[in-house]
Formats: C-alpha cells, structure tokens, sequence
C-alpha cells in the first residue's frame, strides 16, 4: 500500500533510530576507541557549508554551519562549540574531517612562492607540459601563465639516463652554488624534479638534504617521494602542486589543532585523502597533494557502505552541493584513477575517479550576450550565497529557483534553523524572467531543466562514455541539493531505481567515519610484459609493501589488507589500465584485453607492455554502527502543500519520522534538517530497514 502522511519537520539535533549503541561499542573496538573515552565527529567542509555528523556513543547528531572560505577552521571550531563540545570534553573527541584547503588553493591561483629544481636544460619543462590545446579552433588563443615563472626554475646537475645511469653527475660546488641560490631567492617552498629520479633517487636526496641543512624550515617535496613514476612532466606538475599548497595546508591544520587544544592533551584529528584513506594530521601537510579530493572522497565511502547495505553495489553517485556537483562510479568498490585532473594541471596521485562541474545549489543563473540562460559555473557560494538565504546575494541560483517552485520549504531548511526569503528569490529569479520575457516560474523551471542537463551529461562522461549502461545502475545522490533533482537526473538516463542514503545532505561527514587508515605506493617498471617475471613484480610489490606498512605503523595500524594492481598498456600506447595482479602473467593480460575491450569496444593482437606497479595498503575498514529495523508499511500523516507545475496537492514528508517499510507514492516531497528529496510523480519510494530511501520509477503512471 502506497500511502502519503506524515507531519511537519521541526528540529536541530535527532536521534538516528537505526544507529544500534552495542553495535557501536564493536565499532569502537575495530578502531582500538573506548566508547566511554572517545566521541567521532566528522567533518566535510564545502565550499557553502562545513558538515558535522557527530556520534557521542548514545546519539547521532547532524549539524551545519555556513563555511569560512578564508580560514576553514573558523567553521569547523564553531560548529565544535555549537554541538557543545569544550574544555575536557575535547579530549574524548576524536575528528575526521574533509579539507578543502588544499583544492581551493589550487583551483584560486593562491599558493606559496615555489621554486622548482630540475636538470640542466629543463627548466621549461612545466611550462611547456604537454602542448595540448585547450581550444583547438581558436588561432589566437591567450597565452596562459606558467606554473613556475622562469626567475623561480633552478637548474642542476645530477642527472640519470633512461638505464639508471649517470649522465651527468650531481659536484658540491654545483650542490653549493644551488644552496646559494635558493636562499638569495627566499621560497617558501622548494619541489625538486630530476630526470628518472624513480629508477634511482640518489641525486634528489642529496639536493634535500643540502637544503634542510641550510633552511631547515623550507617545504621540500622531492619527486622521488611524491610521485616514483615515469612522465617527467605529470611527475614534475604533481611535486610542483604538493610544495605550492602545502605550506597552506600545514598551517591550516596547525590552526585546527591549536584550536581543539592539541598541545594539552586534546582531540586527535585525521585527514581524508583523495583515495578514500585518512591519514594523521600531523603527516598529512607533508603530503597535501594526497587531499585534493579529501570531501568528496569521504561522501564516496558512505555511498559505498549504505548502498552494500541497501543492497546496490553498482550504482552512479553525484554529490550535488552548493557550489559543484561531483559525479563518480561505485562497482563494489570505489574506483581509482591516476589521471585525475584540478583546474588545468593533472594530478597523477591515484584518486577517486570523479568528474566535477560547476553545478550545485548556489550555481548563478544568467542570461548570456546572445539572449540564451546559462547556469553556472559561478557561484554565489557562502558568502553572500543565494539570495533567499538574506545574506546579501541578488543574483538567482539554483536553489533560488527550487524555492520559487515550492520544491523548498522556507520554514524547513535547515531544521527552520535558517528561514528562507520568497521574496528575496521572486525577485531574483524575476530579473531572468523580465530579460527573457517570460513568467516567474518558466524561468525558474528554465533554471533547473539547465541545471539537470549539466549534470546528466557529467553522468554520461563516467558512465556511458567508457562503456557502461547506466540502466543498469542505481543513482544514488548525497549533497545538500542532491534529493531534489535525483528522479529527474535518473529519467534523463533511462535509469529506473535511485537511492537517497540516510542522512544524505550530511553523507561526505558521515564518510568520514567509514573510511580506513590506508596509503596508496606506486613505482614505474617498465618493459614487455612477456619479458618480465613473477618474481621481479613480486619483488618490487614487496618493497613497496615494506614502505607502506613501516608508514601504517607509525599510526598504530598493524592488521593491513594488501591490493596489488598493474598499469598495462599495448605496445605504442601512451596511456593505460589498471588490472589487478593474482600472481600470474597471463591472467593479467587477458584481464587488460577485457578491459580495453570494455572501455574502447575492441582488442589489439599486439604485445603488452607493463608500465608502473601500485599497491593499496588499508588498515581494517569501520563499520558503521547501524543494525536493520522493520516497521509498517503505513505513515503517518502529511501536511499538503502547493508545487508549481503539480497539478494536485503534494503531500510533505519529515524524513527523521519515516520508519524501515513506509511506501509513499510520487508526487511528494520529503524534508529534514540537512536535505530535501522531491519524489517525482511517476516514482514511489521506500523506506529500507536501514533508513535509506530506495526509489522506484513506477512504469503503470
């Protein structure tokens, strides 16, 4: 039976009735915490607002406060007090949060002054990259500024030929002479690139260890520790990025850690990396390249753990926020590339494979030169953000619009935390009415269907252009302003199951906690694939192995679970897939040629060459304390509210009154404290015994 009643929402803090204490006590005990000592509380910090999921061993408690662009760390420490978290509270407090200081760093322009050391004769070697253009028709193009101005690119000797051997061979008067110049120069931080450092990384230590011993506060980041991988430029541009914001991250996290009174004994804080791992805080500034994807990596892990446990392995997700939306690809397990890219520079750290386009709730619609509305990718962000937030903003948004439709409730959002302004939004979504010379509302449906679009083609880049139909996926939202455009993202790609996680407006934070402690090592070796042993690849898997764990230790990590992998590639090929290792030669080939075959629709009769060897290093895996529950089918009752281009009123429901078996039938919308979900009118939902949302589009309507 498909019923519609429930209650009006009205609240700040709740208790999740899906959250079983004594299944937590043997989470605690996994991750070595004593429930009587230690609280966790995750945090994702976005671009509009910073996310709070806190577990005190008794209660779950979500919380918002608007982000601090400036200083992150303002935003998080407030919300730490608005949870009521201080004095010796602290220390029973254990955080792990998402960063966005180190993405914002880069996309902004707004690192430290760098120095970039390489060999003699490549000091343009980042400038020039890789000569692709990015507009391939335009025959003046404007010339973009270089990474590293020349006066910043040192040149030295110490370098190695393609076998390993010295070319040109590394003098301590050469080695003087560079010290001198550093320091006449006054870096902030230094990123050292010599040519095939990752065959033999002698040269490289020694440029580091002059340089400590004569400015032994400089950031160094050498390339042999960043990135032990052939390509010299993606090599040099990854080393490049890890110098250029890391002094910023340092310095933030050593803000965040004086802030939670780290110095007097108070909460330990981890970081998310980009890989869906955490790291210590006090390791993770040495490697901020790692944390370029730190938020959304978080919101994938949850994705990942509620939907295995919803029983939908395989799914599409996008992480509509308020300024971006990040869609990615769940098939079991997270997926992982090394071709990741920020703003214009590739970063070959492994990484969530995720694409991100400028579109999320506070996303400024306009109308362009040539009378058409565009939506994106500016955004209103925090600060003044969306008109109808009164903060100062005019320009309509994205949420502006939803607003202007009804499909947001002014007195709802936030838990009627934050009253939104009607008015505020009528008139700014009015000026793109005015200047189309069209209704209120078709400009604001206008806004939305752009919306969508932008967002269904990002779905179709991770889906349908490397091979895989997205009907037989499940979409899966999280974010903010994910629910309400979740049933119509889904039609858009014949897609007919979605899947709105509990507490999903807060699901980056609630990430947090499920994700292990764990490294990502990686090391070119390179030759056929025919010519290379089982032995030599163990070899190499082995000292990486070594590396990572005696890394792990020094967190208190000891039961580790080892994934070893292979970039494969055919021979005259410039890029690669990754396969898992088993242990076998053949194997491995025959699993690229399925893999090639997936992603291009067609095999090669032709020789396979082995590029680098990765290995992903992970501690044992959280879990969640959440156990099933079962209810009724039947709900309680709804208020009804009008939506415009609904021809019949809309039941409104409140999300923490839903229990495990309620079925609502579309149209409805849905409301809680951190998100709004709008079942369309030829869709149903559900409510699992875990407090997900499944939906189902109904093919009778």
């Amino acid at each position: 039976m498909w019923v519609e009643r429930l209650s009006p929402l009205n609240w700040v803090s709740y208790r999740a009735p899906c959250w079983n204490v004594a299944h937590f006590k043997k989470f605690q005990r996994d991750r070595n915490l004593s429930l009587s000592e230690k609280m966790l509380l995750g945090v994702d910090t976005g671009g509009t607002f910073t996310d709070f999921v806190l577990f005190d061993g008794g209660e779950l408690r979500v919380h918002k406060v608007l982000s601090t662009p400036h200083a992150p760390e303002l935003a998080i420490l407030q919300g730490v007090r608005e949870l009521g978290i201080g004095g010796e509270a602290l220390t029973q407090l254990q955080v792990v949060h998402g960063s966005t200081v180190a993405t914002n760093a880069v996309l902004e322009g707004k690192g430290v002054r760098t120095l970039f050391i390489t060999n003699h004769g490549l000091k343009d070697l980042l400038t020039i990259g890789r000569q692709a253009r990015r507009e391939l028709y335009n025959l003046q193009p404007q010339p973009l500024a270089p990474p590293v101005p020349e006066a910043l690119c040192l040149e030295t000797g110490g370098r190695l030929g393609a076998d390993g051997g010295v070319v040109e061979p590394l003098s301590d008067d050469e080695l003087a002479t560079l010290v001198e110049q550093v320091i006449a120069l006054k870096p902030a931080a230094v990123a050292i690139n010599l040519l095939f450092s990752f065959l033999d990384d002698r040269f490289e230590r020694q440029v580091e260890a002059a340089l400590r011993k004569a400015l032994p506060e400089l950031f160094i980041s050498r390339s042999s520790t960043i990135l032990p991988e052939y390509k010299e430029y993606e090599r040099g541009i990854t080393t490049w990025l890890n110098s250029w914001v890391g002094p910023l991250v340092e310095g933030y996290l050593a803000r965040l850690e004086a802030g939670l009174q780290m110095d007097q004994g108070g909460a330990t804080v981890s970081v998310m990396q980009s890989s869906g791992n955490t790291i210590e805080a006090s390791l993770a500034g040495r490697q901020a390249v790692h944390m370029l994807l730190s938020g959304p990596a978080g919101g994938l892990c949850a994705a990942k753990h509620m939907g295995a446990l919803a029983g939908r392995e395989r799914m599409l997700t996008f992480d509509m926020g308020g300024t971006s939306t990040d869609v990615a690809l769940v098939d079991g397990e997270l997926q992982l590339t090394s071709e990741g890219q920020i703003g214009r520079w590739p970063v070959a750290v492994p990484m969530v494979d995720m694409h991100t386009i400028g579109a999320g709730g506070g996303s400024i619609a306009r109308v362009d030169a040539g009378g058409l509305l565009q939506v994106g990718p500016e955004s209103a962000g925090a600060a003044p953000g969306p008109a109808c937030y009164g903060k100062g903003g005019s320009e309509p948004t994205v949420t502006d619009a939803n607003l202007v439709l009804g499909r947001l409730r002014p007195d709802a959002f936030l838990g009627g935390e934050m009253r939104l302004d009607v008015s505020a939004a009528e008139q700014a979504v009015g000026t793109i009415a005015s200047q189309l010379g069209i209704g209120l509302h078709q400009a604001a449906e206008g806004i939305i269907q752009i919306a969508n679009e932008h967002m269904a083609r990002a779905l179709r880049v991770i889906s349908v252009q490397r091979g895989i139909d997205p009907r037989q996926m499940t979409l899966a939202c999280f974010g903010g302003a994910g629910g309400l455009h979740v049933c119509a993202l889904a039609e858009a790609l014949g897609m007919r199951q979605a899947l709105v996680p509990i507490h999903a407006g807060v699901l980056s934070a609630l990430g947090m906690l499920t994700a292990p402690r764990g490294r990502q090592l990686s090391r070119t070796h390179q030759g056929p694939l025919a010519t290379i042993s089982v032995t030599e690849i163990e070899a190499v898997l082995a000292s990486l192995q070594q590396e990572g764990e005696a890394s792990l230790a020094q967190e208190g990590v000891s039961e580790i679970t080892a994934s070893p992998s292979l970039d494969l590639r055919y021979r005259g090929q410039s890029y690669t897939l990754n396969v898992t290792w088993q242990g076998d030669i053949e194997s491995a080939g025959e699993a690229f040629h399925l893999a090639h075959q997936q992603r291009y629709g067609h095999r090669l009769a032709l020789p396979l060459e082995l590029v680098n060897l990765r290995l992903q290093l992970r501690g044992p895996t959280p879990r969640l304390p959440i156990s099933a529950q079962h209810g009724s089918e039947m709900a309680a009752e709804p208020i009804d509210a009008e939506l415009h281009g609904i021809a019949q009123p809309v039941p409104i429901y409140r999300r923490e009154s839903l229990q495990p078996g309620n079925r609502i039938k579309g149209p409805a919308l849905i409301t809680e404290q951190v998100s709004t979900t709008l079942i369309a009118p030829q869709w149903r939902g559900m409510v699992d015994p875990y407090g997900n949302l499944v939906l189902e589009h109904r093919a009778e309507a």
